[in-house]
């Protein structure tokens, strides 16, 4: 499995068809709808800002995003090994934000036993790509100090963001009971514990092949081609240890309609990533509206803008353009 970065490239080029109507020149935010209401309650995955967030002044940045509008913020670059948040002490990573006037309800945390800066089989027990008990067990074990520092500091969400490598049914649901057995490990702590997918996760496990095959416009699978792989997730995790955040923008790569997940699944997706092909809303090919107001009806609450390409060194422009766009939407709450 790719790092990823690498992995994220890859799919989107793999993956186009399901946003051809985007235009793939960066522009900015859509034309503004009337403002209903600035005040929006919406967050930020940090990550998407990269090492933007950490030039200058951390608590001056942090007042930036609350003066863009955000509320609050899902955490990404927690290091188990020093509780440190992008090279920053936890506590005071969350003074700093909580004194911005933003809250920190969210984290994203590869489980360290499983994700070894190079993530692959390699990083397993055995090398034959299957998830045992062993790895299971220690996997769960290895989230304990996660559990711990995330405790201390109040967080309410601790999600698995990437999924491994998996190369049949059985490794899936392997992955599925890792996932299960560390989401006991959350739930001792007082945190719910999720899973983030990407447009993989809507392949299909097709029956003597290895891997998984991903859909394309041209080539639709069905459920006569296999399970498919969020599915399984899903049917074989229990939903008292394990939610899932949806990223919507992943979900359209992978060929699926949010909406309809949200529908099907609305006791399972407990939080969104919004995001697109850059700015939100510049692409005009995101059902925005409609993703949204499904979101609500189910009567969930966190969303997080997140932008991909965190290397280009415009990630607060292109925040506040689509903070602009996000606050100009009468159907965001």
């Amino acid at each position: 499995m790719v790092n990823r970065r690498d992995f994220l490239k890859s799919a989107s080029l793999l993956s186009m068809g399901a946003l051809a109507a985007c235009n793939s020149k960066e522009t900015a935010a859509a034309p503004a709808a009337e403002v209903n209401n600035p005040d929006k309650n919406f967050g930020i995955q940090i990550y998407s800002l990269g090492n933007e967030l950490y030039a200058g002044n951390l608590a001056d940045n942090f007042k930036r995003l609350k003066n863009m509008g955000f509320k609050y913020m899902e955490l990404a670059g927690y290091d188990v090994n020093t509780n440190k948040v992008g090279g920053v002490d936890f506590s005071e990573f969350k003074k700093m934000a909580n004194d911005a006037g933003l809250a920190i309800p969210s984290s994203h945390v590869n489980a360290p036993a499983l994700f070894s800066g190079v993530a692959g089989r390699e990083s397993r027990d055995g090398s034959d790509g299957q998830f045992n008990r062993s790895m299971i067990d220690k996997v769960a074990e290895s989230f304990k100090k996660v559990a711990e520092d995330h405790a201390k500091q109040g967080i309410e969400y601790v999600i698995h963001p990437m999924l491994a490598y998996l190369k049949n049914e059985d490794d899936v649901k392997g992955f599925a009971e890792m996932l299960n057995k560390s989401g006991e490990v959350f739930k001792a702590a007082g945190i719910k514990f999720g899973f983030h997918n990407h447009n993989m996760e809507f392949a299909r496990m097709v029956k003597g092949v290895d891997g998984f095959r991903l859909p394309t416009v041209l080539t639709p699978l069905t459920p006569a081609d296999g399970p498919m792989i969020m599915d399984l997730l899903m049917d074989n995790t229990d939903p008292a240890n394990v939610c899932f955040e949806m990223d919507i923008y992943w979900t359209v790569m992978g060929q699926q309609d949010p909406v309809v997940w949200l529908k099907n699944r609305a006791n399972r997706i407990e939080m969104l990533h919004v995001k697109d092909f850059v700015v939100l809303g510049a692409s005009g090919a995101m059902n925005f509206k409609n993703i949204f107001e499904q979101f609500y009806a189910n009567g969930k609450k966190y969303l997080f803008a997140e932008i991909e390409d965190i290397d280009s060194g415009k990630q607060f422009a292109r925040m506040e353009d689509s903070m602009k766009f996000i606050t100009s939407q009468t159907y965001v709450k």
